[in-house]
C-alpha cells in the first residue's frame, strides 16, 4: 500500500480496515426521502439559513476531514487527480465539496459534480451540505437524480447520480459546465463508476487538461485508482470509531438460519442492552428467521430482554422497513435481519452487535447461456470490515462471524466489480455513442473481457443498433437517450412505430421497477392470488406483460390516494412501487417526445383497448432470444439452444400448461432455469417477428 511518498496519511491513529461511509449527521426516511427536503432551507430567510449554517459549524469542525482541510486542499490544488480515503465518519463527502466551492472564484460559470451510486444519497448529502452552506436546496447546491432535479443555473455544487452523469456525458463528452468532478463510493464498483473513471480518463488525457478529478473511497481501493490514473497521489483521512471485539465459530456450521437464531438467543442471554443486526444472504433466509425467532421468543423467560424479530431488504414495502429504525420501548432488544443492504445504505441507530452469516446473494451473468444466475456466496474482507463496523457507530460493540478464522482469510480482500460478473450491452452503447471506435482497448478500469464485449456487440447488431461494421446506427443513437436497457429501448421505439406506444410504455414503466409485485405470505397466498386474477383477466390467459397493464389501469382509475393505498395492501403491491411507476411513464413520454418530435396523445380513457398481439410482438423485437417452444410433455425449451425452462412460480402462467410458446424478459437460475414475466405466445407471431423456425425445437 504504501509506495514511497506518493501515499499521505492524515490523522495520528494507525490504520485499521475502513468501515462504512455514511455521514453521522445524514438522515433518510423509509421510502427514500430526505428528513432536510421540507425542513427549514424551504421557507427559511437568508438570516436564518445563515444562522443555521453557523451552528452546524461547530459540529462541521469536529470532523477530521475538516481539521485538514489546509493539508488536504493543497493536495488537490497541486494534482490534477486525487485519490482520498476516508474512513467512516470522516465527513469527506459533505466538507470536500465545500472546500472545493471556496477554493474556486465566485465569478466563474464552472460546477462542481459529486457522484453517488444511490438516489437517496445523493439527495441526502445535497440537502445536509445546503444546510451547512447557509443557502436553500436547488440553489448553490443542489441535485440531479432520476425523477427529481433540484439545481439550476446558479447552482454550484451538485451531487448526482452515476447514471445522472453518464447522461450529461452522453450529451457533451468534454463535460464543459464543469471545473471539477467527484466520484465518492468508488470502492462500491457499480458498472457505471467504473464506466465515469474510463470516461474521466480519456477526457483528462486529451481536452480538459484543467478539469480536477478527485476519486473518494472507504476500502483499500487506492492503489488500483492510483494507478489507474497514471499513479495519482493517496491521501488516507481517518474516521471516528468505536473499537468492536470479534469473535468466531470454532467449527463450520451447516444451517445458516439455525446458526444465527442460537447466537441471538444466547446472545440475549448474556449481554448488555443494545440492538442486534443479522447479515443473511437473502429474502428467503430472512423471512425464515423473522418466523422463527418470532416463535422462540414467545418462551423466553421475563429476566431477559423481549427479542423483536424484523427484516431488512429491498422488496419489503416502505412501511415494514420503517420498523427497524423505530426504538422499541421497554425491556425488549431489537433484532434485524437484512441483506448487505445494512452494509452501506442504512445505519439503524441502537446497533451494538452484529451477527454475520458471512454470506450473500449475488446475481452473475453468463454470457454463454445468456441468462443470470442466482448465487449464494462467501463475502469478501472488505465487507465483513464494513459489516462489522456496523456494531462501532455509536458505541463500543461486538461482532459475532459465523465462520471460521481460517475460512476468514481465505476470503478474497475485494468485493469483485459488478462489471466482471454482468451483462455489458448496456455500457457498450453508451461506449458507441460518444464515438468509442475500439471497445477492447478503451480505458477499462476492469476489462469486462473479450468474450463479453464481443456477445454485447452481438446482441446490440441483432437489435438493429449497429450495423455491419460496428457502427451505431440511428436506432442505435436513439436507444443510448433512452434511460432504459438496449432491449427495452427496442420494445420502445418498436411500439412508437406499430403505433400502440402508450400501452407498451405503461408495461415498460411497471418492469423498471424492482419488486413492484410483493410475494405474499404463504398464508395470504391464495387469498391475494385470487384477487389478482379476478383484476387481471386478459392476463390470466396472455401472462405477465399483460398483467402489470391492467395493474396500472386499475391502480390509475382509483382517484383517492386512500383508495390507491387500500388497493396496493389488497394485492400485495409495492406502494411506493407504483408511485415510481407513475414518475417513470411520465419521464418515458417525454423522452420519446423529444426523440421524434412530437406531443404524443395520453387520453387514459383509452386504457381498456389495448392490442395485446400488438402489444407482445413490440416485446418479441426487443427480446426474440428469450423464447421457448412448448413440447408435448408440457415443458418449455428455448427456441435458441433448446435448453429446457421452467414458468417461475410468481408468473400467471405457472400453471398454464396450453402456451404453445412463451416470451420472457429475464431468465434467472436458482435451482433451475426459470423464465420470469412470461408472456403467451402463438408460434405465428414467433416465425412473423423472430424469424424463428419450430421445427428445429419441437423435434428435440
Amino acid at each position: 500500500m504504501s509506495k514511497g511518498k506518493k501515499f499521505r496519511k492524515i490523522g495520528k491513529t494507525s490504520f485499521q480496515p475502513p468501515k462504512n461511509v455514511v455521514f453521522s449527521d445524514k438522515r433518510s426516511s423509509a421510502d427514500g426521502s430526505s428528513d432536510h427536503e421540507d425542513g427549514l432551507t424551504k421557507s427559511a430567510s437568508k438570516h436564518d439559513l445563515a444562522r443555521e449554517a453557523a451552528s452546524l459549524l461547530k459540529v462541521r469542525a469536529t470532523l477530521p476531514v475538516y481539521k485538514h482541510k489546509d493539508s488536504i486542499m493543497s493536495h488537490i490544488n497541486k494534482n490534477q487527480v486525487t485519490i482520498l480515503i476516508g474512513e467512516t465518519g470522516s465527513g469527506k463527502s459533505t466538507q470536500i465539496p465545500q472546500f472545493l466551492m471556496e477554493n474556486f472564484p465566485e465569478k466563474t460559470d464552472k460546477r462542481i459534480a459529486v457522484t453517488q451510486p444511490r438516489r437517496v444519497a445523493a439527495i441526502n448529502l445535497a440537502s445536509r451540505v445546503a444546510q451547512e452552506y447557509g443557502c436553500r436546496l436547488g440553489e448553490r447546491v443542489g441535485y440531479s437524480v432520476r425523477f427529481d432535479n433540484k439545481s439550476n443555473a446558479r447552482t454550484k455544487l451538485k451531487y448526482l447520480t452515476d447514471g445522472m452523469l453518464l447522461r450529461e456525458i452522453m450529451l457533451d463528452k468534454n463535460l464543459s459546465d464543469y471545473s471539477c468532478v467527484i466520484i465518492d463510493e468508488a470502492h462500491e464498483r457499480t458498472i457505471l463508476t467504473d464506466l465515469i473513471l474510463g470516461f474521466l480518463k480519456e477526457l483528462i488525457n486529451s481536452s480538459r487538461q484543467d478539469l480536477k478529478v478527485v476519486v473518494m473511497s472507504a476500502t483499500l481501493q487506492a492503489e488500483k485508482f492510483s494507478e489507474f490514473f497514471g499513479r495519482a497521489p493517496i491521501l488516507f483521512v481517518e474516521g471516528r470509531k468505536f473499537p468492536v471485539q470479534r469473535s468466531y465459530l470454532k467449527a463450520q456450521c451447516d444451517d445458516v438460519v439455525d446458526a444465527i437464531i442460537r447466537c441471538c438467543v444466547q446472545l440475549n442471554q448474556s449481554e448488555q442492552m443494545g440492538d442486534i443486526l443479522c447479515f443473511m444472504p437473502g429474502q428467503e433466509e430472512i423471512d425464515k428467521a423473522v418466523a422463527i425467532l418470532s416463535k422462540v421468543g414467545e418462551h423466553l423467560g421475563a429476566s431477559v430482554p423481549r427479542l423483536v424479530a424484523l427484516p431488512l431488504y429491498a422488496a419489503l414495502p416502505p412501511a415494514e422497513q420503517a420498523k427497524v429504525f423505530a426504538p422499541v420501548k421497554g425491556f425488549k432488544r431489537k433484532v434485524v435481519f437484512s441483506t448487505n443492504l445494512a452494509e452501506t445504505s442504512v445505519t439503524i441507530s441502537g446497533v451494538k452487535f452484529v451477527v454475520d452469516s458471512g454470506l450473500r446473494k449475488v446475481k452473475v451473468w453468463r454470457h454463454q447461456l445468456g441468462l443470470a444466475t442466482l448465487l449464494t456466496v462467501p463475502i469478501s474482507k472488505a465487507s465483513a470490515s464494513q459489516r462489522t463496523g456496523r456494531a462501532g457507530r455509536e458505541s463500543a460493540g461486538k461482532c459475532f462471524r459465523l465462520y471460521r478464522e481460517q475460512d476468514y482469510q481465505k476470503l478474497p480482500n475485494q468485493t469483485e466489480p459488478e462489471i466482471a460478473r454482468s451483462e455489458v450491452t448496456s455500457p457498450i452503447l453508451m461506449l458507441k455513442k460518444v464515438g468509442v471506435k475500439d471497445i477492447v482497448n478503451w480505458s477499462w478500469l476492469e476489462n469486462p473481457g473479450k468474450q463479453a464485449i464481443l456477445m454485447a456487440l452481438q446482441e446490440l447488431f441483432q437489435l438493429g443498433a449497429l450495423d455491419d461494421s460496428g457502427k451505431i446506427t440511428n436506432k442505435g443513437q436513439k436507444m443510448a437517450l433512452l434511460p432504459l436497457a438496449p432491449h427495452l429501448s427496442s420494445v420502445l421505439l418498436k411500439a412508437h412505430e406499430d403505433g400502440c406506444l402508450l400501452p407498451v410504455i405503461d408495461i415498460v414503466s411497471c418492469l423498471s421497477v424492482e419488486n413492484l409485485l410483493i410475494n405474499p405470505s404463504p398464508e395470504q397466498r391464495d387469498e391475494v392470488n385470487e384477487k389478482r386474477f379476478s383484476i387481471a383477466t386478459r392476463g390470466s390467459k396472455y401472462g405477465d406483460l399483460v398483467m402489470l397493464k391492467e395493474f396500472y389501469d386499475a391502480y390509475m382509475s382509483l382517484k383517492s390516494a386512500a383508495e390507491k393505498d387500500d388497493w396496493c395492501k389488497e394485492l400485495c403491491v409495492s406502494k411506493r412501487g407504483f408511485k415510481n411507476v407513475v414518475k417513470i411513464r411520465a419521464q418515458l413520454l417525454s423522452y420519446m417526445e423529444r426523440l421524434f418530435k412530437e406531443k404524443l396523445s395520453d387520453n387514459e380513457d383509452e386504457s381498456d383497448s389495448f392490442d395485446i398481439k400488438a402489444i407482445v410482438k413490440c416485446f418479441l423485437a426487443g427480446f426474440a432470444k428469450n423464447t421457448a417452444i412448448g413440447m408435448p410433455d408440457r415443458s418449455f425449451r428455448t427456441s435458441t439452444t433448446g435448453e429446457t425452462i421452467s414458468v417461475h412460480p410468481s408468473s400467471m402462467l405457472f400453471m398454464d400448461r396450453s402456451c404453445p410458446a412463451i416470451l420472457y424478459t429475464e431468465y434467472v437460475f436458482t435451482t433451475k432455469g426459470y423464465a420470469r414475466n412470461v408472456s403467451r405466445l402463438e408460434l405465428s407471431w414467433l416465425q412473423e417477428v423472430a424469424g424463428i423456425s419450430t421445427v428445429k425445437v419441437s423435434a428435440r
